[in-house]
Protein backbone atom coordinates (compact mmCIF):
# COMPACT_ATOMS: atom_id res chain seq x y z
CA UNK A 1 0.00 0.00 0.00
CA UNK A 2 3.10 2.24 0.39
CA UNK A 3 3.18 4.94 -2.24
CA UNK A 4 6.75 4.94 -3.71
CA UNK A 5 7.64 7.30 -6.86
CA UNK A 6 10.45 6.94 -9.75
CA UNK A 7 14.51 7.25 -9.02
CA UNK A 8 15.42 10.30 -8.41
CA UNK A 9 17.28 11.55 -12.10
CA UNK A 10 19.85 14.52 -12.63
CA UNK A 11 17.39 16.22 -14.61
CA UNK A 12 15.37 16.54 -10.99
CA UNK A 13 19.02 17.73 -9.62
CA UNK A 14 19.73 20.02 -11.66
CA UNK A 15 16.43 21.62 -12.13
CA UNK A 16 16.23 22.47 -8.49
CA UNK A 17 20.01 23.18 -8.16
CA UNK A 18 18.98 26.03 -10.63
CA UNK A 19 17.29 27.33 -7.71
CA UNK A 20 20.33 28.46 -6.26
CA UNK A 21 20.73 30.95 -9.27
CA UNK A 22 17.79 31.64 -9.95
CA UNK A 23 15.97 32.59 -6.84
CA UNK A 24 18.99 34.75 -5.70
CA UNK A 25 18.09 37.32 -8.25
CA UNK A 26 14.97 38.50 -5.83
CA UNK A 27 11.88 40.56 -7.06
CA UNK A 28 13.53 41.98 -9.72
CA UNK A 29 13.49 45.78 -10.88
CA UNK A 30 10.11 45.17 -12.89
CA UNK A 31 7.78 47.38 -10.67
CA UNK A 32 4.91 45.46 -11.49
CA UNK A 33 6.86 41.91 -10.40
CA UNK A 34 5.07 41.43 -7.09
CA UNK A 35 1.79 40.87 -6.33
CA UNK A 36 -0.38 41.93 -3.49
CA UNK A 37 -1.56 39.23 -1.38
CA UNK A 38 -4.59 37.88 -3.06
CA UNK A 39 -3.89 39.72 -6.38
CA UNK A 40 -2.48 37.86 -9.29
CA UNK A 41 0.30 39.58 -11.30
CA UNK A 42 -1.10 40.06 -15.16
CA UNK A 43 -4.69 39.87 -16.12
CA UNK A 44 -6.94 37.64 -13.98
CA UNK A 45 -8.04 34.33 -15.37
CA UNK A 46 -11.52 33.11 -16.39
CA UNK A 47 -13.18 30.59 -14.09
CA UNK A 48 -11.80 27.31 -15.65
CA UNK A 49 -13.87 24.70 -13.14
CA UNK A 50 -17.86 24.56 -13.20
CA UNK A 51 -18.90 23.64 -9.41
CA UNK A 52 -22.58 23.11 -8.11
CA UNK A 53 -24.96 25.18 -6.60
CA UNK A 54 -25.01 23.98 -2.64
CA UNK A 55 -27.08 26.69 -1.42
CA UNK A 56 -27.96 26.07 2.18
CA UNK A 57 -25.59 23.31 2.50
CA UNK A 58 -22.98 23.23 5.32
CA UNK A 59 -19.46 21.72 4.88
CA UNK A 60 -16.73 21.25 7.73
CA UNK A 61 -13.07 21.27 6.74
CA UNK A 62 -10.32 20.20 9.05
CA UNK A 63 -6.58 21.08 9.07
CA UNK A 64 -3.67 21.19 11.38
CA UNK A 65 -3.03 24.76 9.35
CA UNK A 66 -2.51 27.74 11.94
CA UNK A 67 -1.75 31.85 11.77
CA UNK A 68 -0.96 32.54 8.12
CA UNK A 69 -1.60 29.43 6.59
CA UNK A 70 -4.96 29.46 8.20
CA UNK A 71 -5.87 32.79 6.97
CA UNK A 72 -4.72 32.07 3.49
CA UNK A 73 -6.44 28.98 3.21
CA UNK A 74 -9.58 30.47 4.31
CA UNK A 75 -9.29 32.87 1.32
CA UNK A 76 -10.07 30.01 -0.62
CA UNK A 77 -12.96 28.55 1.05
CA UNK A 78 -14.47 31.87 1.23
CA UNK A 79 -14.30 31.28 -2.68
CA UNK A 80 -15.87 28.29 -2.81
CA UNK A 81 -18.68 29.99 -0.74
CA UNK A 82 -19.36 32.65 -3.32
CA UNK A 83 -18.93 30.22 -6.40
CA UNK A 84 -21.23 27.40 -4.69
CA UNK A 85 -23.78 29.29 -2.17
CA UNK A 86 -22.36 26.65 0.49
CA UNK A 87 -21.33 27.92 3.85
CA UNK A 88 -18.23 26.41 4.70
CA UNK A 89 -16.49 26.54 8.60
CA UNK A 90 -12.29 25.64 8.92
CA UNK A 91 -12.09 23.50 11.74
CA UNK A 92 -8.64 23.91 13.95
CA UNK A 93 -7.16 20.56 14.37
CA UNK A 94 -4.11 19.36 16.19
CA UNK A 95 -1.70 17.29 15.57
CA UNK A 96 -1.58 13.85 15.22
CA UNK A 97 -4.43 14.62 12.55
CA UNK A 98 -5.46 11.16 12.51
CA UNK A 99 -6.30 10.75 16.55
CA UNK A 100 -8.31 14.08 16.09
CA UNK A 101 -10.14 12.73 13.53
CA UNK A 102 -10.31 9.19 15.34
CA UNK A 103 -12.64 11.22 17.87
CA UNK A 104 -14.58 13.69 15.62
CA UNK A 105 -15.65 10.49 13.82
CA UNK A 106 -16.19 8.49 17.23
CA UNK A 107 -18.63 11.13 18.50
CA UNK A 108 -20.56 11.20 15.31
CA UNK A 109 -19.29 14.39 13.95
CA UNK A 110 -16.53 14.14 11.22
CA UNK A 111 -15.84 16.68 8.85
CA UNK A 112 -16.63 16.78 5.81
CA UNK A 113 -13.52 17.36 4.24
CA UNK A 114 -9.92 16.62 5.39
CA UNK A 115 -6.77 18.28 4.69
CA UNK A 116 -4.21 15.38 5.57
CA UNK A 117 -0.22 15.95 5.74
CA UNK A 118 1.38 12.56 5.57
CA UNK A 119 1.09 9.72 2.89
CA UNK A 120 0.09 7.38 5.77
CA UNK A 121 -2.69 9.17 7.03
CA UNK A 122 -4.47 9.05 3.97
CA UNK A 123 -4.16 5.20 4.34
CA UNK A 124 -4.65 5.03 8.20
CA UNK A 125 -7.81 6.70 6.84
CA UNK A 126 -8.68 4.36 4.24
CA UNK A 127 -7.74 1.33 6.04
CA UNK A 128 -10.03 2.40 9.10
CA UNK A 129 -12.96 3.35 6.11
CA UNK A 130 -13.09 7.08 6.79
CA UNK A 131 -12.17 8.19 3.45
CA UNK A 132 -14.51 8.17 0.56
CA UNK A 133 -13.06 7.67 -3.17
CA UNK A 134 -12.77 11.10 -5.07
CA UNK A 135 -15.62 11.79 -7.15
CA UNK A 136 -15.48 11.72 -11.42
CA UNK A 137 -15.33 15.62 -11.49
CA UNK A 138 -12.50 15.73 -9.03
CA UNK A 139 -11.09 12.79 -10.82
CA UNK A 140 -11.06 14.73 -14.34
CA UNK A 141 -9.16 17.48 -12.67
CA UNK A 142 -6.83 15.77 -11.32
CA UNK A 143 -6.01 13.98 -14.67
CA UNK A 144 -5.64 17.35 -16.21
CA UNK A 145 -3.50 19.06 -13.90
CA UNK A 146 -1.10 16.69 -12.02
CA UNK A 147 1.47 14.78 -13.29
CA UNK A 148 1.11 10.95 -12.47
CA UNK A 149 3.34 11.24 -8.97
CA UNK A 150 1.26 13.80 -7.42
CA UNK A 151 -1.94 11.34 -8.20
CA UNK A 152 -0.32 8.39 -7.20
CA UNK A 153 0.48 10.04 -3.72
CA UNK A 154 -3.25 10.33 -2.86
CA UNK A 155 -4.21 6.83 -4.29
CA UNK A 156 -4.63 3.18 -2.08
CA UNK A 157 -4.24 0.12 -3.79
CA UNK A 158 -5.35 1.97 -7.07
CA UNK A 159 -8.33 3.83 -5.83
CA UNK A 160 -8.41 7.94 -5.75
CA UNK A 161 -8.50 9.21 -2.31
CA UNK A 162 -6.46 12.50 -1.96
CA UNK A 163 -6.34 15.47 -3.93
CA UNK A 164 -2.49 17.42 -3.09
CA UNK A 165 -3.50 20.57 -2.90
CA UNK A 166 -0.58 22.17 -1.30
CA UNK A 167 3.15 21.01 -2.11
CA UNK A 168 6.53 21.79 -0.13
CA UNK A 169 10.16 21.72 -2.06
CA UNK A 170 11.64 20.04 1.74
CA UNK A 171 15.36 20.65 0.13
CA UNK A 172 15.97 24.70 0.70
CA UNK A 173 18.35 26.50 3.30
CA UNK A 174 17.30 30.30 3.76
CA UNK A 175 20.02 32.90 4.59
CA UNK A 176 20.52 36.31 6.00
CA UNK A 177 22.15 38.27 2.90
CA UNK A 178 23.62 40.79 5.71
CA UNK A 179 25.04 38.24 7.70
CA UNK A 180 26.58 36.34 5.29
CA UNK A 181 28.00 39.64 3.05
CA UNK A 182 29.60 40.57 6.76
CA UNK A 183 31.55 37.18 6.94
CA UNK A 184 32.80 37.04 3.40
CA UNK A 185 30.74 34.07 3.18
CA UNK A 186 29.65 32.29 -0.12
CA UNK A 187 26.32 29.92 -0.87
CA UNK A 188 27.60 26.62 -0.07
CA UNK A 189 27.13 23.28 -2.78
CA UNK A 190 28.46 20.40 -0.99
CA UNK A 191 28.16 19.36 3.06
CA UNK A 192 31.34 19.47 3.44
CA UNK A 193 31.34 23.24 2.27
CA UNK A 194 28.41 23.92 4.19
CA UNK A 195 30.07 23.12 6.96
CA UNK A 196 32.57 25.44 6.10
CA UNK A 197 30.50 28.61 5.48
CA UNK A 198 29.20 27.58 9.21
CA UNK A 199 32.22 27.80 10.46
CA UNK A 200 33.25 31.08 8.69
CA UNK A 201 29.97 32.94 9.84
CA UNK A 202 31.04 31.58 13.15
CA UNK A 203 34.40 33.35 13.46
CA UNK A 204 32.50 36.75 12.46
CA UNK A 205 30.29 36.66 15.60
CA UNK A 206 26.93 35.25 14.24
CA UNK A 207 25.85 31.79 15.09
CA UNK A 208 25.14 30.18 11.53
CA UNK A 209 22.55 27.98 11.70
CA UNK A 210 18.78 28.30 13.46
CA UNK A 211 17.35 24.92 14.18
CA UNK A 212 13.71 24.10 15.26
CA UNK A 213 14.65 21.10 17.62
CA UNK A 214 11.41 21.89 19.49
CA UNK A 215 9.47 20.23 16.37
CA UNK A 216 10.22 17.12 15.32
CA UNK A 217 9.65 17.17 12.00
CA UNK A 218 12.25 19.92 10.94
CA UNK A 219 14.56 16.79 12.73
CA UNK A 220 13.02 14.48 10.26
CA UNK A 221 13.72 17.03 7.52
CA UNK A 222 17.09 16.96 8.00
CA UNK A 223 17.87 13.44 8.00
CA UNK A 224 16.01 12.86 5.44
CA UNK A 225 17.55 15.21 2.91
CA UNK A 226 21.20 14.07 4.35
CA UNK A 227 20.24 10.31 3.61
CA UNK A 228 18.80 10.95 -0.15
CA UNK A 229 21.90 12.64 -0.89
CA UNK A 230 24.28 10.27 0.60
CA UNK A 231 22.34 6.67 0.66
CA UNK A 232 20.68 7.36 -2.89
CA UNK A 233 17.17 6.91 -3.84
CA UNK A 234 16.59 3.28 -3.78
CA UNK A 235 17.74 2.82 -0.27
CA UNK A 236 15.66 6.08 0.86
CA UNK A 237 12.54 3.98 -0.80
CA UNK A 238 13.58 0.92 1.24
CA UNK A 239 13.64 2.72 4.40
CA UNK A 240 10.99 4.26 3.73
CA UNK A 241 8.80 1.19 3.69
CA UNK A 242 11.21 -0.38 6.63
CA UNK A 243 12.45 -2.78 4.13
CA UNK A 244 15.46 -2.48 5.87
CA UNK A 245 16.45 -1.30 8.96
CA UNK A 246 17.50 1.27 11.07
CA UNK A 247 20.36 -0.17 12.31
CA UNK A 248 21.16 -0.67 8.79
CA UNK A 249 24.84 0.93 8.08
CA UNK A 250 23.56 3.78 5.70
CA UNK A 251 20.88 5.26 8.68
CA UNK A 252 24.88 5.07 10.95
CA UNK A 253 26.50 7.15 8.09
CA UNK A 254 24.02 9.83 7.77
CA UNK A 255 23.31 9.87 11.67
CA UNK A 256 27.07 10.55 11.93
CA UNK A 257 27.05 13.23 8.99
CA UNK A 258 24.59 15.22 10.71
CA UNK A 259 26.49 15.02 14.03
CA UNK A 260 29.01 16.88 12.46
CA UNK A 261 26.75 20.02 12.65
CA UNK A 262 24.81 18.89 15.77
CA UNK A 263 27.79 18.10 17.67
CA UNK A 264 29.16 21.28 17.64
CA UNK A 265 27.09 23.69 19.94
CA UNK A 266 28.60 27.05 18.81
CA UNK A 267 27.46 26.24 15.65
CA UNK A 268 23.25 26.06 16.34
CA UNK A 269 21.84 29.31 18.18
CA UNK A 270 21.84 28.60 21.76
CA UNK A 271 23.44 24.70 21.07
CA UNK A 272 21.25 21.99 21.85
CA UNK A 273 19.08 23.26 24.71
CA UNK A 274 18.08 26.36 22.65
CA UNK A 275 17.37 24.25 19.79
CA UNK A 276 15.01 22.22 21.19
CA UNK A 277 13.25 24.81 23.11
CA UNK A 278 12.80 26.65 19.59
CA UNK A 279 9.85 26.07 17.41
CA UNK A 280 9.55 25.83 13.96
CA UNK A 281 7.88 29.46 13.48
CA UNK A 282 10.76 31.16 16.13
CA UNK A 283 13.71 29.36 13.85
CA UNK A 284 13.14 31.50 10.81
CA UNK A 285 12.41 34.98 12.47
CA UNK A 286 15.32 34.87 14.45
CA UNK A 287 17.24 34.34 11.34
CA UNK A 288 15.47 37.60 9.74
CA UNK A 289 15.66 39.52 12.80
CA UNK A 290 18.03 41.79 14.26
CA UNK A 291 19.71 42.97 10.86
CA UNK A 292 23.23 41.56 10.29
CA UNK A 293 23.17 39.90 13.84
CA UNK A 294 20.27 37.64 13.94
CA UNK A 295 20.25 34.57 16.32
CA UNK A 296 21.23 32.72 13.26
CA UNK A 297 22.50 33.52 9.62
CA UNK A 298 20.78 29.88 8.11
CA UNK A 299 17.70 28.25 8.76
CA UNK A 300 16.76 25.00 6.83
CA UNK A 301 12.98 24.24 6.09
CA UNK A 302 10.61 24.35 2.73
CA UNK A 303 9.28 26.82 0.74
CA UNK A 304 6.82 27.76 3.54
CA UNK A 305 9.26 29.34 5.59
CA UNK A 306 8.32 32.45 3.38
CA UNK A 307 5.20 32.96 5.37
CA UNK A 308 7.44 33.47 8.61
CA UNK A 309 9.94 35.90 6.70
CA UNK A 310 6.93 37.90 5.75
CA UNK A 311 6.16 38.53 9.92
CA UNK A 312 10.01 40.40 9.70
CA UNK A 313 11.30 43.20 7.95
CA UNK A 314 13.16 41.28 6.02
CA UNK A 315 12.60 41.29 2.14
CA UNK A 316 12.68 38.11 0.13
CA UNK A 317 15.46 37.92 -2.82
CA UNK A 318 17.31 40.64 -0.80
CA UNK A 319 17.63 40.56 2.69
CA UNK A 320 16.54 36.98 3.17
CA UNK A 321 17.91 34.34 -0.14
CA UNK A 322 18.08 30.30 -0.55
CA UNK A 323 20.10 27.91 -2.10
CA UNK A 324 19.33 23.83 -2.44
CA UNK A 325 19.92 21.56 0.31
CA UNK A 326 23.92 20.93 -0.22
CA UNK A 327 25.05 17.61 -2.00
CA UNK A 328 25.88 15.16 0.84
CA UNK A 329 26.92 12.37 -1.84
CA UNK A 330 27.01 12.67 -6.25
CA UNK A 331 23.70 14.77 -6.07
CA UNK A 332 21.54 17.29 -3.95
CA UNK A 333 18.44 16.36 -2.58
CA UNK A 334 14.84 16.82 -3.97
CA UNK A 335 12.79 16.09 -0.85
CA UNK A 336 9.27 17.72 -1.02
CA UNK A 337 6.20 17.19 1.10
CA UNK A 338 2.57 18.06 1.12
CA UNK A 339 -1.19 18.37 1.86
CA UNK A 340 -3.86 16.42 0.06
CA UNK A 341 -7.78 16.94 0.56
CA UNK A 342 -9.79 13.65 1.69
CA UNK A 343 -13.38 12.89 1.97
CA UNK A 344 -14.79 12.06 5.24
CA UNK A 345 -18.14 12.16 4.01
CA UNK A 346 -20.06 10.95 1.12
CA UNK A 347 -21.64 14.10 0.06
CA UNK A 348 -22.32 16.57 -2.58
CA UNK A 349 -20.66 19.53 -0.97
CA UNK A 350 -17.37 17.42 -0.09
CA UNK A 351 -17.25 16.04 -3.63
CA UNK A 352 -17.18 19.59 -4.91
CA UNK A 353 -15.14 20.83 -2.81
CA UNK A 354 -12.22 17.99 -4.01
CA UNK A 355 -12.86 19.40 -7.62
CA UNK A 356 -12.26 22.90 -6.38
CA UNK A 357 -9.33 22.17 -4.96
CA UNK A 358 -7.95 20.42 -8.25
CA UNK A 359 -8.38 23.21 -10.14
CA UNK A 360 -6.21 25.85 -10.70
CA UNK A 361 -8.47 28.66 -9.84
CA UNK A 362 -7.91 27.40 -5.78
CA UNK A 363 -4.26 26.70 -6.19
CA UNK A 364 -4.37 30.72 -7.66
CA UNK A 365 -5.68 32.18 -4.83
CA UNK A 366 -2.90 30.21 -2.34
CA UNK A 367 -0.11 30.99 -4.63
CA UNK A 368 -1.03 35.15 -4.66
CA UNK A 369 -0.77 34.94 -0.79
CA UNK A 370 2.25 33.58 -1.34
CA UNK A 371 4.09 30.31 1.50
CA UNK A 372 2.23 28.18 -0.82
CA UNK A 373 3.26 26.27 -3.85
CA UNK A 374 1.28 23.75 -5.99
CA UNK A 375 1.96 20.43 -7.61
CA UNK A 376 -0.95 21.95 -10.15
CA UNK A 377 1.03 22.19 -13.42
CA UNK A 378 -1.88 24.14 -14.84
CA UNK A 379 -1.33 27.03 -12.52
CA UNK A 380 -0.29 30.20 -13.91
CA UNK A 381 2.86 30.67 -12.49
CA UNK A 382 2.22 34.48 -12.58
CA UNK A 383 0.04 34.28 -9.64
CA UNK A 384 2.93 34.19 -7.58
CA UNK A 385 3.89 37.36 -5.88
CA UNK A 386 7.72 36.57 -6.45
CA UNK A 387 10.63 35.65 -8.38
CA UNK A 388 11.59 33.40 -5.54
CA UNK A 389 8.62 31.01 -5.16
CA UNK A 390 7.98 31.57 -8.95
CA UNK A 391 11.48 29.50 -9.04
CA UNK A 392 10.69 27.27 -6.59
CA UNK A 393 7.38 26.73 -7.47
CA UNK A 394 8.66 26.06 -11.63
CA UNK A 395 11.40 23.86 -10.54
CA UNK A 396 8.47 21.29 -8.71
CA UNK A 397 6.56 21.23 -11.59
CA UNK A 398 9.13 20.16 -13.93
CA UNK A 399 10.61 17.53 -11.84
CA UNK A 400 7.42 15.63 -12.92
CA UNK A 401 8.08 12.27 -11.16
CA UNK A 402 11.16 12.46 -10.16
CA UNK A 403 10.94 13.46 -6.67
CA UNK A 404 10.99 11.42 -3.06
CA UNK A 405 8.18 12.59 -0.71
CA UNK A 406 8.88 13.10 2.60
CA UNK A 407 9.92 10.00 4.60
CA UNK A 408 8.29 10.77 8.05
CA UNK A 409 5.23 10.97 6.01
CA UNK A 410 5.14 7.73 4.44
CA UNK A 411 5.67 5.80 7.48
CA UNK A 412 2.62 4.88 9.86
CA UNK A 413 1.90 8.27 11.95
CA UNK A 414 2.63 6.85 15.77
CA UNK A 415 6.46 6.36 13.94
CA UNK A 416 6.48 9.11 11.57
CA UNK A 417 3.70 11.99 12.52
CA UNK A 418 3.60 12.15 16.53
CA UNK A 419 5.39 14.87 18.55
CA UNK A 420 6.95 13.54 21.34
CA UNK A 421 7.41 9.71 19.87
CA UNK A 422 9.04 7.50 17.74
CA UNK A 423 11.36 9.29 14.91
CA UNK A 424 10.27 12.84 16.08
CA UNK A 425 11.20 12.01 19.87
CA UNK A 426 13.99 9.50 18.92
CA UNK A 427 15.84 12.58 16.51
CA UNK A 428 15.27 15.06 19.39
CA UNK A 429 17.02 12.68 21.70
CA UNK A 430 20.02 12.65 18.81
CA UNK A 431 20.49 16.21 18.88
CA UNK A 432 21.18 16.89 22.47
CA UNK A 433 23.60 13.44 21.97
CA UNK A 434 25.12 13.40 19.00
CA UNK A 435 27.50 11.05 20.25
CA UNK A 436 25.30 8.18 20.30
CA UNK A 437 24.72 7.03 16.68
CA UNK A 438 24.08 3.36 17.93
CA UNK A 439 21.59 4.34 20.70
CA UNK A 440 19.85 6.29 18.35
CA UNK A 441 19.69 3.29 15.79
CA UNK A 442 18.08 1.16 18.10
CA UNK A 443 15.37 3.26 19.60
CA UNK A 444 14.84 4.11 16.36
CA UNK A 445 14.35 0.67 14.82
CA UNK A 446 12.58 -0.26 18.05
CA UNK A 447 9.88 2.30 17.63
CA UNK A 448 9.87 1.79 13.78
CA UNK A 449 9.02 -1.84 14.40
CA UNK A 450 6.08 -1.73 16.39
CA UNK A 451 4.84 0.95 14.40
CA UNK A 452 4.63 -0.93 11.59
CA UNK A 453 3.43 -4.03 12.99
CA UNK A 454 0.41 -2.64 14.19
Amino acid sequence: MRTTLRTTTGRAAVVFAAIGALAITGCGDNKDDTAKPGESKGKESSTTVQLPKLNGEKIEVAAVWSGPEQENFTKVLKEFEKRTGATVTFVPAQDPIVNFLGTKIAGGSPPDVAMLPQVGAIQQAVQRKWAKPVGAEAKAQLAKNYSKGWQDLGAVDGTQYGVYYKAANKSLVWYNNAAFENAGAQEPKTWKDFLSTAETISASGVTPVSVAGADGWTLTDWFENVYLSQAGPEKYDQLAQHKIKWTDPSVKTALTTLGELFGKPALISGGADGALQTEFPASVTQTFSGSDQPKGAMVFEGDFVTVNIAQTEAKIGTDAKVFPFPAVGAEPPVVTGGDAAVALKDSKGAQALLTFLASPDAAKISASSGGFISPNKALDLAAYPNDVQRDIAKALIEAGDDFRFDMSDQMPQSFGGTPGKGEWKALQDFLKNPKDVPGAQQKLESDAAKAYKS
